[in-house]
Order: structure tokens, then C-alpha cells, then sequence
């Protein structure tokens, strides 16, 4: 069950980073928002996980993964739930606050008990790029469904089982008995002087690239295809537009789940982590510029291709990490990814400011000069001796 729990965990994280993108050509009419506020709901979404990641991070060191397991599942459902229900932008909006702070509780759950209870605890990255095939199965699941049961029921209804199925592995949560013991006596103080560590630190920055470049694909992806499908293709039906667009999410999140499980077999991913990281975010740069110069028929393709060059990147990051700093990973991990979650909170916000007046297509410019520092990063990170 300990497995399992780890594995919803994030594929529930996979639910919570996609949510907004699947449903945004509905949610954004209903309550009459442009992509300003759009983003808006995005940042809300992030900054609370920026705080919720270090807290989680320690109270898993402090108390163990259950309780915040239970608490992540149960979170991430309601606040779901509310966002199917009520038609108000500020309900909405602090329906947005709680989720991200019941992401971050399945994020740090999932990402710090898979190195533990995959492969025997002995291969950190293989687990967390097998892990993180998961977390794609829910960004590629939710845009899926919320597709299919847009076109069968009310917005009401389709997001409502959406809630649903976020609830129900709270049952493995609640069953699990064998979790990993956990060192207590972490503070507040010890998790502040982890950013002295130049791991940590450069880890954090790394994640920082990856988030923004990630985020921006799971909440832009889909306005970006409508954009320029109902551009080109203008005899299409509003309703076919939306759902060619919704897909392209999913296209995403498919890639991204076989590049993660191809990487989990993969010598040397865990041998040569730095350097894999590097090459893929140089790819991805590639990708995104023929994004912003190409036309319609072009982007299911590219989207995919971004999909593959994306998916080892999170998972080798933290398994990088995890190789230099074992000790207090559940807190090592909580102040890294909070570093990383500020650029989903500035830098999906800023795209959505740039296609003001303007297309998304145009703006996804924003994210190439992102992956180019992601490369040097990556290198940097792994030239640093492991903390002692």
C-alpha cells in the first residue's frame, strides 16, 4: 500500500498542475475572466505551494509522510470540488489557495517516499522518473476526461468527477502501514541554513527553470492551440476547437509519461544525471521557438516533442539532488521545490500578461532565455561535491 500511496500521491500532483490548463476554455467563460485573471488563478495556485512546500517538507520530517498524505488527498478533492460548484471568481480563487497547498502535500509525499520504496531504495533516480510517469498519467488523464464529459454533461457535473477520483487514494493513504522511519528534531532554522548549502541552493535554481518551463506548458498549452486552430482552421465549431485544444495537453502528458518510463530503464540517466538534464533543456528550447514561429498543423508535434525533452528533467533534478544530499531529504526537497514553485507563480502570470493585445503563441517566447539557464545550471549542479 506504501507503494501505492507514493505513486497516487503524484499522480495527484499531476491532477492539481493540469486542472486549470484541462478546463480553462470553460472555466475562463463562466466566469467571465480574460487570460490576466487566468493567471491570476495559476499564481494562487503556486503561491501557496511555495509556502506549503517547506512546511510539509519539514512536518515529513518531523512526524512522517502519513498524515500529510491523508490531508493531501482529501484537500486536493474538496478544493475540486468547489471549483465545479460555485460560479464566483473569488470562490474560485480561494478554492486555488488550498490546492496548491494540497499539491505540495501529495508532491513532497510522493517525491520523497519513492526513492525509499522503489527498487528497494537503492536507485533514487530510476524511482523518480518511474514515480513521475504517474504524475503525467494525471496531467494526461484530467485534460482526457475533462474533454470527454464536457461534451456529455454540464461543467458542473464533468469537473465534479474530476474531484472524485482525486479523493478515493486517500483509502490507500489511510491502509499503508509500512512508511519510512523519519529523523525528528528538524527546525525552521536548520530547513533556512539548507540554502547555504550550495546543492541545495543550486538545485533550487535548477527546479526553478524546469517549473516555469513545466508550468507554462500545463496552463498555456491549451489556449495556445485554440488560438491558432480557430486561426486556421475557421469553419471548425467552437466545440471541436476546445476539444482539439484540451487534447493537446494530453498529447503532452503522453510523451512525458514514456520518456519517464524509458528513463527509469536507462543506465545512463542515474550515471550521468547533469549532463542528461542539460541536453534535454537545450532541446527543449528548439522545440519552443518552432512553437512560436509555426503554424496549427505543426503543433500536436512539437507539443509532444516538448513532452519528451521535458520528462526527465524533473525526476533527474531530484535524483541528482537526492545523490548529494540524502540526510533530511523530505525538508531538502520541501526548500528546493519551493524555490522552484516561484517560477510557476511569475512566470505563467507573465505569460498570460504578454498575450494581452497579443497571441500565447508570441508569448511562449518568454520561457527559450529560461531553458538556456536551466542548461547552465544543470552543469553546475553537477560539478558540486555532495553536502557533508
Amino acid at each position: 500500500m506504501v507503494q501505492l500511496t507514493a505513486l497516487f500521491a503524484v499522480f495527484g500532483l499531476g491532477m492539481c498542475f493540469s486542472l486549470l490548463g484541462a478546463i480553462s476554455v470553460k472555466l475562463m467563460p463562466r466566469l467571465n475572466i480574460d487570460t490576466g485573471k487566468f493567471g491570476s488563478l495559476v499564481s494562487a495556485l503556486m503561491i501557496t505551494a511555495v509556502v506549503a512546500s517547506v512546511v510539509v517538507g519539514m512536518g515529513i520530517d518531523a512526524v512522517g509522510h502519513k498524515l500529510f498524505a491523508v490531508l493531501g488527498f482529501i484537500i486536493v478533492g474538496a478544493s475540486i470540488f468547489v471549483i465545479a460548484r460555485v460560479p464566483s471568481y473569488k470562490a474560485v480563487l480561494g478554492a486555488c489557495l488550498f490546492l496548491g497547498i494540497g499539491a505540495m502535500c501529495l508532491n513532497n509525499v510522493g517525491n520523497t517516499l519513492a526513492p525509499e520504496v522503489l527498487f528497494d531504495g537503492e536507485r533514487a533516480t530510476a524511482a523518480l522518473n518511474l514515480a513521475n510517469v504517474f504524475f503525467g498519467l494525471g496531467l494526461f488523464l484530467t485534460p482526457f476526461i475533462a474533454s470527454f464529459l464536457f461534451r456529455k454533461t454540464t461543467y458542473e457535473n464533468a469537473v465534479s468527477v474530476l474531484a472524485a477520483i482525486a479523493f478515493v487514494p486517500v483509502i490507500f493513504a489511510l491502509l499503508a502501514t509500512r512508511y519510512p522511519d523519519v529523523e525528528l528534531g528538524f527546525t525552521f532554522g536548520d530547513a533556512a541554513g539548507l540554502l547555504g548549502q550550495p546543492v541545495v541552493l543550486i538545485a533550487g535554481l535548477t527546479l526553478f527553470c524546469y517549473i516555469a518551463l513545466e508550468a507554462s506548458f500545463s496552463n498555456w498549452i491549451a489556449p495556445y492551440a485554440k488560438q491558432i486552430i480557430s486561426t486556421e482552421f475557421k469553419s471548425l465549431s467552437e466545440s471541436v476547437v476546445d476539444a482539439n485544444s484540451q487534447q493537446m495537453l494530453s498529447i503532452f502528458a503522453i510523451t512525458m509519461m514514456v520518456g519517464r518510463l524509458l528513463a527509469s530503464q536507462i543506465a545512463i540517466v542515474e550515471n550521468y544525471g547533469a549532463w542528461v538534464i542539460a541536453l534535454m533543456a537545450l532541446i527543449a528550447c528548439v522545440i519552443i521557438y518552432a512553437m512560436t514561429v509555426s503554424g496549427a498543423i505543426w503543433s500536436g508535434l512539437l507539443i509532444g516533442a516538448g513532452g519528451l525533452s521535458f520528462s526527465v528533467i524533473f525526476p533527474t533534478i531530484v535524483g541528482v539532488t537526492h545523490s548529494k544530499h540524502p540526510d533530511q531529504f523530505g525538508s531538502v526537497f520541501g526548500v528546493i521545490f519551493a524555490i522552484a514553485l516561484l517560477g510557476a507563480v511569475i512566470v505563467p502570470k507573465a505569460i498570460g500578461n504578454l498575450a494581452r493585445g497579443r497571441t500565447v503563441q508570441r508569448s511562449l517566447r518568454l520561457l527559450i532565455p529560461i531553458g538556456a539557464i536551466l542548461v547552465v545550471l544543470a552543469i553546475i549542479l553537477g560539478y558540486l561535491p555532495a553536502a557533508t
